[in-house]
């Protein structure tokens, strides 16, 4: 179907993702999502008007058209989720075309896109979460990956870390500074303090380590000595939950999670998580202070229930 665009609308496509490539400095993954919803409207386009047209068109849609398009990718299936994160690169690629064009394009813009409930995260309690720090060890035989699933999970509970990011470290980051300097998303680095038990945790394994944890190589290694794969902290945190009778959420990213709400219980600053969870809008981190909500509803029902 993608055959349907023009070479005109496909080069600048291309043009666009290279800018966000370059300019914004967007995730690899973005730019791949983004390429593929906007192809894909583009190819609606052409068999929706009856031809591939030039890039002049786009700009001056009618709102009806970008409605079809829409009303197509819901008929096909897509959430409306997806659908939204499709609307909005949709628009990022329209805006950039009508300021390079010096058209005016508030039609498309202006449209609004599907309403949907945001997933709110799923965070472990406090106790849940020391919990899952203080077994995750036992899964294991050998006290060096005993200890390095230790440091791991230590690390994204305590850090704030995704996954990615704390198997990203490398034998130059050892031992732990007071600060880590993290390269996130989109290439983003932020500044993360390091708490005595995650250096501790991480130095303990160090120690333990069979392998040489040299510069250049990864911190946290597999059994064979290679680069740790992340399904195997999966993996090993599923087990610890079942041992825990901890629920089904609780999985890597959500130790991240707990680790945001966990400082906005305690009195964080909403701007200042912000900054330690590398989050690009506001908007994004605001989603734990309906968590801390959620939770304190909860709280309250239990000590007042309903007559």
């Amino acid at each position: 179907m993608t055959t349907l665009i023009s070479p005109q609308q496909r080069e600048a496509l291309d043009r666009w993702l290279t800018h966000l490539r370059a300019l914004d400095g967007a995730a690899a993954n973005t730019i791949t999502a983004y390429g593929r919803d906007v192809a894909g409207y583009l190819a609606f386009l052409a068999a929706h008007r009856g031809g591939a047209e030039g890039t002049a068109a786009l700009t001056t849609l009618a709102i009806q058209d970008i409605r079809a398009w829409m009303a197509h990718e819901r008929g096909r299936g897509l959430s409306a989720r997806s659908l939204a994160r499709a609307l909005s690169a949709v628009k990022g690629f329209t805006a950039w075309l009508a300021d390079r064009d010096g058209a005016d394009a508030t039609a498309i813009l202006s449209t609004r896109g599907p309403k949907f409930r945001r997933k709110l995260p799923r965070p472990l309690s406090e106790d849940g979460a020391r919990a899952m720090l203080d077994t995750v060890g036992d899964q294991s035989r050998e006290d060096w990956i005993a200890a390095r699933d230790t440091a791991v999970v230590t690390l994204l509970y305590g850090c704030g870390l995704r996954i990615s990011e704390a198997l990203g470290l490398t034998g130059a980051d050892h031992p732990l500074p007071d600060t880590l300097r993290i390269t996130g998303k989109g290439d983003k680095t932020r500044l993360v303090p390091v708490l005595p038990a995650a250096r501790a945790a991480v130095a303990h394994y160090a120690r333990l380590c069979p392998y040489d944890l040299s510069r250049n190589a990864p911190l946290f290694r597999g059994a064979r000595g290679g680069p740790l794969n992340p399904r195997l902290i999966a993996l090993v945190m599923e087990k610890t939950r079942l041992q825990l009778g901890l629920p089904a959420t609780a999985t890597p990213h959500a130790l991240r999670h707990s680790f945001a709400t966990h400082l906005l219980s305690a009195g964080g600053d909403l701007r200042a998580i912000q900054e330690l969870l590398g989050h690009a809008s506001l908007s994004t981190t605001q989603a734990y202070t309906a968590v801390d909500a959620s939770r304190l509803m909860e709280v309250y029902e239990k000590a007042h229930p309903r007559a």
